[in-house]
């Protein structure tokens, strides 16, 4: 069987708090990569201590691309990721190094080696009529009708994303199929071979107190008042897709003087908690995928061993 000769893009997958970043900012160091940021918050511009975003100085070493790309008011969609990821993809192997991919946004990872599902586009008098119906019972309620007739986007969907749950209900009201069945059918269209890595810890407890105190971190760094100096922008608004984002929501709750510091902080860490469930059950399903425990010692030198196979590496530096 002749080899693969397509080009090579490593894909570095995780839950949030993994230490996906420090593990990417020494690959670089050692190996021909050039990092492309895979995180639906890091796009944003001023949004930069409840999504991580890394310090100047990691920057400087291990430049990001696909990071402060947009306002925090204006949206971006899975489709803006993957024509962008494509393109950033199309000059890092032109200059004669290899893509690496790196976040927790699994759409985004999904749409990008799968290609993108055929959905039907937005139907206004759908969108209204679900609108209506999440006023009448509440978005809870249609997550469990979600759950009931797609099971699937429904375990990766929170039970207060509004945005989410009504275009997966329309997707599945309008053509009779669920979402997550339509974009499992979607062919690939790109001419890459992907190598994916899941940095999955072997401790989900361990991961727990990780987030909790890299979110108390976040507080002690000032992310009230970052939430507070964007909703004071005027093009800003508190409904805007970037404030959905977990952490921001909560604190904007907490401003909309609806709950508590001490509940915001508390929601923020459970729904944080949430997602990394969501991000491990998304990574379990996937096919390939290589695993590295995250919390060993030697997770570095057990990505270097995973990536040892693939030619197109030149040997690390000393």
């Amino acid at each position: 069987m002749a080899s693969d000769v397509r080009p090579l893009a490593v894909c570095l997958k995780g839950p949030t708090a993994a230490g996906k970043t420090a593990v990417a900012q020494e690959l670089v160091r050692e190996l021909p990569f050039q990092i492309i940021s895979v995180d639906s918050a890091l796009v944003y511009r001023g949004m930069d201590i409840g999504t991580a975003k890394p310090a100047p100085p990691i920057l400087a070493q291990a430049p990001h691309r696909l990071i402060d790309i947009r306002d925090p008011w204006e949206t971006y969609s899975a489709g803006d990721f993957r024509q962008d990821a494509l393109a950033a993809m199309r000059d890092i192997i032109a200059a004669g190094q290899i893509p690496l991919l790196v976040g927790g946004t699994m759409l985004y990872f999904h749409v990008l080696q799968a290609g993108l599902a055929p959905l039907p586009k937005a139907d206004p008098t759908l969108r209204a009529e679900i609108d209506r119906e999440a006023a009448d019972k509440g978005w809870p309620a249609l997550h469990d009708e979600l759950c009931r007739v797609d099971p699937t986007a429904a375990s990766r969907i929170e039970p207060a994303d509004a945005q989410r749950i009504q275009r997966a209900l329309e997707v599945y009201r309008l053509t009779g199929e669920p979402l997550s069945e339509l974009q499992r059918l979607t062919e690939p269209d790109h001419d890459y071979r992907f190598c994916s890595i899941g940095l999955i810890p072997a401790d989900r407890a361990t991961l727990h107190r990780r987030i909790e105190s890299r979110f108390r971190r976040m507080m002690d760094c000032g992310l009230v008042e970052e939430v507070a100096g964007l909703l004071g922008h005027a093009l800003m608004t508190e409904d805007a897709a970037s404030m959905r984002a977990v952490g921001y929501r909560q604190i904007v709750q907490h401003l909309r003087d609806e709950i508590s510091i001490e509940e915001a902080e508390r929601r923020a860490i459970v729904a944080t908690r949430r997602l990394a469930k969501r991000q491990l059950s998304w990574l379990r399903t996937e096919p390939g995928l290589l695993e590295v425990n995250c919390m060993a010692e030697d997770t570095l030198h057990r990505v270097h061993s995973l990536l040892s196979g693939e030619k197109s590496f030149v040997q690390p530096s000393a």
